[in-house]
């Protein structure tokens, strides 16, 4: 079985964590460094075989170095950090930028504009906790509940939304955007995340043409353990490569902090429909989905060559994965099939486009659930939501970003 392939296993993004203060000629120099960095280490990946496919620059909380007094002030900020980054030699590779996390109401009603305007350089979150009560926090739920309804329609095509999250139980040091936050008392970091279903799908694809008709329980240990055995060698790789930069070329500006093993799909790589399918589910959704999402968050917590940050479990991106788009469009799953899969891993409810006209009390209540699940069983979950302006259940999206796959919006139950 040949899984040594260095294109089955692509580096979805480096991302640096860094600390901005109110001083603007510091973030010139910090921003440069960050992205420096990167593009070293990227290279030293390439030389490797293996590809980058983004840079990410992650900051602290974005109040604490733009100034927040009013949108024109946070834009003014905003729009010096394009021209920086603007500025930048990336020789080619894709840079993105999270302005950290929105901590206050007034953070919270600056994101809708400044998403609009800067896009893909606003990334932002919130991160919802519970009391000593476990109750969740419902004015934070509420305002950014606001927040997405109004990105929705002040961006085209509700499209917005894919800039802004709202984050439970999770914690610094995610490399995937936009649930990326950092605190400053971490200094400088840096994470690796992998983008890998073309290489779990050659695993289980080579392995099903060989051994169809062994019993399912043998069959389920062995596609898990050939599985966690592909994944670890490129992670072995990818370790060799991280500590030969660190010893010759990091000079300490950036402390390797882990990887993120979840696979990550994209709308250019493999759906993990496919690899449910050869999973013995016959799409996702069906009876059997649950047994396949808990078998594939095994094999991404199965780790140890390296520390293990951010999700480091299963990803199901409704609008960035082809196979869970026409999955909708077929009306194989609803929500409550995301949320109940969440449950043994998962990112929560992620890029789900909504009914536009969905009222707020139903998306904040969506969000209650998830939020309390994340607390509940103790993991990090995230909710995207994407109300679509003048579409219903059933309708599909048209979509027009790179990023994002076009599906049939889901209903808000």
């Amino acid at each position: 079985m040949n899984f040594h392939h260095k294109a089955l296993c692509k580096l979805r993004t480096i991302t640096t964590f860094l600390v901005l203060d109110k001083n603007r000629e510091n973030w010139k120099k910090e921003i440069q460094k960050a992205s420096e960095f990167c593009l070293t280490l990227a290279n030293k990946f390439a030389n490797q075989n293996y590809q980058v496919q983004s840079i990410r620059i992650v900051t602290n909380p974005f109040a604490d170095y733009l100034n927040t007094t009013n949108h024109e002030t946070a834009r003014a900020d905003l729009q010096f950090i394009r021209d920086l980054l603007t500025s930048i030699n990336s020789d080619g590779l894709r840079i993105r930028f999270a302005i950290g996390e929105a901590k206050t109401l007034h953070e919270i009603a600056l994101l809708p504009a400044l998403i609009k305007e800067f896009g893909d350089l606003c990334n932002a979150c919130v991160n919802v906790s519970i009391d000593e009560h476990s109750v969740l926090n419902k004015t934070l739920i509420d305002a950014s509940v606001q927040a997405v309804k109004k990105i929705a329609t002040m961006s085209e095509r509700g499209e917005g939304n894919f800039n802004f999250t709202v984050n439970f139980n999770c914690q610094p040091l995610i490399p995937y955007f936009p649930a990326s936050y950092h605190d400053s008392k971490l200094g400088n970091r840096y994470v690796i995340g992998l983008e890998t279903p073309d290489l779990l799908l050659k695993v289980l694809t080579d392995f099903n043409e060989k051994h169809s008709e062994m019993p399912l329980a043998q069959k389920l240990h062995r596609q898990q353990a050939l599985m966690e055995q592909a994944l670890k060698y490129h992670v072995s790789q990818i370790a060799k490569v991280i500590k030969e930069f660190d010893r010759t070329d990091n000079q300490g500006h950036f402390l390797f902090s882990g990887i993120d093993s979840s696979a990550a799909p994209s709308k250019d790589c493999a759906s993990m429909v496919s690899l449910y399918q050869q999973l013995g589910v016959p799409f996702f959704g069906a009876s059997g989905t649950v047994e396949a999402s808990a078998l594939l968050t095994r094999v991404f917590k199965s780790i140890s060559e390296l520390p293990l940050v951010g999700f480091s479990g299963l990803m199901l991106a409704v609008t960035e994965d082809t196979g869970l788009a026409k999955g909708t469009i077929n009306g194989d799953y609803d929500i409550r099939t995301l949320l109940t899969n969440s449950a043994v891993c998962g990112i929560g409810l992620d890029t789900v486009p909504i009914p536009g006209d969905t009222p707020a009390s139903k998306i904040a209540a969506l969000m209650s659930d998830t939020g309390t699940m994340a607390f509940r069983l103790n993991k990090p979950l995230t909710v995207r939501l994407f109300p679509i302006p003048d579409l219903k259940a059933g309708e599909l999206t048209k979509f027009e970003s790179d990023d994002l796959c076009n599906c049939a919006v889901l209903a808000v139950p």
